[in-house]
């Protein structure tokens, strides 16, 4: 059971990753909450659905890489990139760790820690460095 709830939570991300919300909404009860450190507090899933669609009309292409995962009983916990592009060619990541809870196979909870920065920011300490 453990790998299925790990498969879901990586899933519930491909679905947010192609646009198919009613796909990532099918995993989750139907009283899911969202967590996410950026102040404004607890959430329902609809609402923080409605905020990434607000977010995926900005750019150009989405895509979570997922760099660990941990599973156990009902819980995931997992470290991640977000990737995006905008039309202008601008990129950027949002480094994260997200924790879902699971309540009869489906996603009951998630919270969100998370924190942007320039996809360039490599490029600009090196040339730092060099001047």
């Amino acid at each position: 059971m453990t790998m299925e709830i790990g498969e879901r939570a990586i899933r519930s991300l491909r679905f947010l990753e192609s646009g198919d919300l009613a796909g990532m909404r099918a995993l989750c009860s139907d009283s899911a909450t969202v967590w996410h450190n950026d102040g404004a507090g607890e959430r329902t899933l609809d609402e923080q659905l409605s905020r990434f669609t607000s977010l995926a009309r900005t750019v150009d292409s989405v895509r979570f890489e997922i760099l660990r995962q941990f599973a156990k009983a009902n819980e995931v916990l997992q470290q991640q990139v977000l990737r995006f592009e905008r039309a202008n060619g601008q990129r950027g990541e949002v480094h994260a760790t997200m924790y879902f809870r699971f309540t009869g196979g489906r996603i009951e909870r998630i919270e969100e820690y998370a924190y942007e920065v320039p996809a360039d920011r490599g490029a600009a300490h090196e040339g730092d460095r060099r001047a």
